[in-house]
């Protein structure tokens, strides 16, 4: 009986006949270490115990492994093909975002990290070292201190709030819609050891399970663009939030330089959109606007992309990261090929490396960005 190939073997094992000596002998170096990833992969501790999962942990989440292709199919056909549609059916839009985390937040805390957001490279630093200054800036923006309790809106698996709980003495409780991400980020406090100053808890940033004028400060890093209108979660921030506190957001939003008549700018923003789990993508002035409709006022408002002339462009890491994204849709496939992952995984992976390419290209283009910085700041209580 003849062996009959997977289609992506087959499709490499063409490509690898046109392949000069050279570089068959480079794609066989990686090849092997790939085949050492997966080993090490195999070989490494569960992810109830170990910081992230290992290829052979890979999951949906909270989705059940023989629903996942469903909700994968039922997420890609929520978005309309019309250039800048978005999402067609805004009031799904909380419950997209909950199936999206579902599905990548494994893929992200296996191939990126805990931090599920991007920063400046500072000179003479690692990323994970930018990473971490870029949540510390937060603490400093927040005057967080001992004492002060603060709320992350969109904590995702709690990366930024360990730092900034670390770094200021402050508490901070996460709010996550995601429960598989409530776990997550409940595991990793527990683990490095700062569950004395967080909390997290499973909620609907629009409507927090919290009393009006809970926080001493707020802050959202990368995560209300997933809200279906900025100012309905601008405005429930405002309401837990105690008179005179402020609140820090790191936007994904269209710069100066994006032109709604380029198609390609648009082009550009809907691969952003739905390879992220986004409604549509906001203006950085629809997004000071939501805040003071919000009632807030807008202190400062900065693109952090922009704001520094020594510091490395936020989209390197994705450039200098391109090869490993394919060496791991090899593995994600070579896993879906022998049932080792759960069916309509692979394609969820190959939306992260597609849409990495249209981050890249956002952010070289200069149209796009996701750290334009929002302070506001509630007004004090009138004596």
């Amino acid at each position: 009986m003849p062996i009959v190939l997977p289609e992506f073997v087959a499709d490499l094992v063409a490509k690898a006949d046109a392949l000069t000596d050279t570089q068959k002998y480079c794609a066989a170096a990686a090849g092997g270490v790939a085949s050492l990833y997966l080993l090490a992969s195999l070989t490494s501790t569960s992810k109830g115990t170990h910081n992230k999962p290992s290829s052979f942990e890979l999951s949906g989440g909270s989705i059940e492994g023989k629903h996942v292709a469903k909700e994968w199919d039922a997420y890609s056909s929520a978005y309309g093909k019309g250039a800048g549609e978005g999402i067609k059916d805004r009031n799904q839009t909380v419950q997209l975002v909950d199936v999206f985390y579902s599905l990548v937040t494994d893929l992200y805390e296996w191939g990126w990290g805990q931090s599920f957001h991007f920063s400046p490279k500072l000179p003479c630093k690692s990323w994970r070292e930018s990473e971490a200054a870029h949540e510390a800036r937060i603490a400093a923006a927040l005057g967080l201190k001992p004492g002060m309790h603060c709320v992350d809106c969109g904590c995702g698996v709690g990366g930024p709030m360990r730092t900034i709980a670390a770094t200021s003495g402050a508490h901070v409780t996460g709010v996550t819609i995601n429960e598989y991400q409530v776990s997550r980020a409940l595991h990793h406090n527990k683990t490095q050891g700062v569950t004395p100053l967080t909390s997290v808890v499973r909620g609907d940033f629009l409507n927090m399970p919290f009393e009006e004028a809970t926080f001493d400060g707020a802050y959202a890093i990368e995560a209300t663009c997933h809200a279906p209108k900025l100012e309905e979660v601008y405005a429930e921030i405002f309401r837990v939030l105690k008179p005179g506190s402020k609140f820090v957001s790191y936007e994904w939003v269209a710069t100066k330089m994006y032109d709604p008549k380029n198609a390609e700018h648009v082009k550009i923003m809907d691969e952003i959109n739905f390879g992220n789990g986004l409604p549509e993508m906001r203006t950085w002035t629809e997004a000071e606007a939501a805040g003071l409709t919000a009632g807030f006022e807008l202190i400062s408002s900065v693109d952090l992309a922009v704001a520094s002339p020594v510091c490395g462009p936020w989209y390197n890491r994705l450039k200098m990261g391109r090869w490993i994204h394919f060496v791991n849709h090899g593995i994600v496939s070579t896993l879906d090929f022998f049932f080792l992952a759960p069916k309509g995984l692979k394609d969820v992976h190959h939306m992260l490396v597609e849409v990495a390419r249209s981050l890249i290209v956002g952010g070289e283009t200069g149209i796009f960005t996701p750290m334009h910085m929002l302070t506001f700041q509630k007004p004090a209580a009138k004596k």
